[in-house]
C-alpha cells in the first residue's frame, strides 16, 4: 500500500504542479500589486518567466504574459473605478487619498500636461516608465474620463507592460543554466530599472 501511495504522488507532474500552484499565485500577486502600488509586479512577471523560460511545457510563457496582463488590466480598472467613487464623494476615499500621496505635484502636472496632448497613448507610457502609472491615472480622474475610456487605453498598457517585463525574464534566464539564477538577476536588473529615473532626477535637482 505504501508503494501505490509512493508511486502515486511521484507521478505526479512537477510542471504541472508549478502551474497550477504559480499562475494563481502570479494573478492574485499581481491584481493586489496593481491596487496596493508597494508590491513590485514587474519583479513577478520576470521571475515568472524565467521560471517558465526554463520549463518545457508548451505555451507557459504565454500563460505568464496573459496572466500577468490580465491581472494588472483588472487591477488598474479597480483602482480607478474606486478613484472615480472617491473624486464624487465629498470626503473623497482611502483610495484617492492613497493615489494622490503618490503623486508627486510635479509628476502630476507633466503627466497633466501630456494626456491633454496626446490623450490615451499616454496611457501605454505611463505603465512602461517606473513610477508612471499612478500620476496619469490620477490626472485621468482630474479629467474626470469615463472608466471606459481609460480601459481603451489601459488595456494596450499593460499588454506593452507584461510584454516588457516578460521579455526582461528571458534575458535573464537565458543568461543562467539554473532558474534561482535568472530569477535573482531579473529582480536585480527590475529594481535598477525601477529605482534609476528616481535618482535621476534627485541628481538633476541638485545640480540646479
Amino acid at each position: 500500500m505504501t508503494h501505490v501511495f509512493a508511486a502515486a504522488v511521484t507521478s505526479v507532474p512537477t510542471v504541472a504542479t508549478q502551474q497550477a500552484l504559480g499562475y494563481p499565485s502570479l494573478f492574485l500577486l499581481v491584481l493586489i500589486g496593481a491596487l496596493v502600488p508597494v508590491v513590485p509586479t514587474g519583479a513577478l512577471v520576470s521571475s515568472a518567466a524565467v521560471v517558465a523560460f526554463h520549463q518545457t511545457a508548451p505555451f507557459s510563457m504565454a500563460m505568464v504574459f496573459l496572466v500577468a496582463a490580465l491581472a494588472a488590466f483588472l487591477g488598474d480598472i479597480a483602482l480607478y473605478w474606486l478613484g472615480r467613487r472617491g473624486m464624487r464623494s465629498k470626503n473623497g476615499s482611502r483610495w484617492l487619498a492613497a493615489i494622490r500621496d503618490r503623486a508627486p505635484e510635479d509628476r502630476l502636472e507633466q503627466a497633466q500636461g501630456k494626456l491633454a496632448d496626446h490623450g490615451v497613448a499616454v496611457l501605454v507610457l505611463s505603465r512602461l516608465v517606473p513610477a508612471g502609472r499612478i500620476p496619469v491615472m490620477l490626472a485621468c480622474l482630474m479629467a474626470k474620463w469615463p472608466v471606459r475610456r481609460f480601459a481603451h487605453g489601459n488595456g494596450p498598457a499593460c499588454l506593452a507592460w507584461a510584454a516588457t517585463y516578460q521579455l526582461i525574464g528571458v534575458l535573464g534566464g537565458s543568461l543562467f543554466k539554473e532558474p534561482w539564477e535568472g530569477v535573482a538577476a531579473a529582480i536585480l536588473l527590475t529594481i535598477l530599472i525601477s529605482v534609476t529615473p528616481g535618482l535621476w532626477r534627485k541628481l538633476r535637482s541638485t545640480a540646479h
